[in-house]
């Protein structure tokens, strides 16, 4: 008999957003849910709407596909809605989607981590210590080490707090980068979240090539 099996990274992430941030987002002021963020377009209560958005479209079923005009159509069409829905469906996506995301094999791990994300950036527009090490954070750095957009940055071996861990591939020629860094730094990096620079170390490659998309 077999015991019972650890959650996948992706269902981690999008329950310790459902169990920390969704209950912090039912209770905020409403002037809070309209600080910028460092996506410079959107307020917290947009990024919470294109999630919940993102989320609902990936658990109803396999044709979903995001662009970033399909995302900002359906940001200012929830501005129109009344706050408790928009964080309603965002609530109820984070519940939907996880076997959605498992079905498709790793193709659609990006959403979970993107959701994380996007969790740490209305952390830290609402001041929460910690941003991007909140709960989830590890099974967010499994998920960050095997994203189609990490594997194609240059090879980096990163000396993390408690292990070492490598991301991207090798190139031809090219030394393995160095990285001195602690998890949540490490998640700012490749996710192109503005970071003090005394906050890591890197050798062999610069910042700008561990960031291979917008996210």
């Amino acid at each position: 008999m077999t015991g019972p099996q650890t959650p996948a990274a992706t269902d981690v992430v999008l329950r310790a957003e459902r169990d920390t941030l969704v209950p912090r987002l039912r209770t905020l002021p409403e002037a809070d849910l309209k600080r910028p963020t460092v996506c410079s377009a959107w307020t917290v209560r947009d990024i919470v709407a294109h999630c919940g958005a993102a989320l609902t479209g990936l658990a109803a079923g396999p044709a979903y596909r995001a662009s970033h005009e399909q995302n900002q159509r359906d940001v200012e069409e929830r501005r129109t809605w009344p706050l408790k829905q928009v964080i309603d469906e965002f609530d109820q996506g984070l519940a939907d989607a996880g076997p959605a995301i498992r079905a498709a094999g790793g193709a659609k791990d990006l959403a979970a981590l993107g959701t994380w994300i996007h969790g740490g950036d209305v952390r830290e527009a609402i001041g929460l210590d910690d941003p991007y090490h909140s709960r989830g954070h590890q099974a967010a750095l499994t998920l960050l080490s095997r994203c189609e957009r990490v594997v194609r940055t240059p090879l980096v071996e990163i000396q993390l707090p408690t292990r070492r861990l490598t991301l991207g591939s090798a190139v031809p020629g090219r030394p393995t980068a160095q990285l001195t860094a602690d998890v949540p730094d490490v998640l700012r990096l490749y996710t192109g979240r503005p970071l003090d620079p005394d906050r890591y170390q890197l050798s062999g490659a610069t910042p700008e090539e561990l960031v291979s998309a917008e996210w």
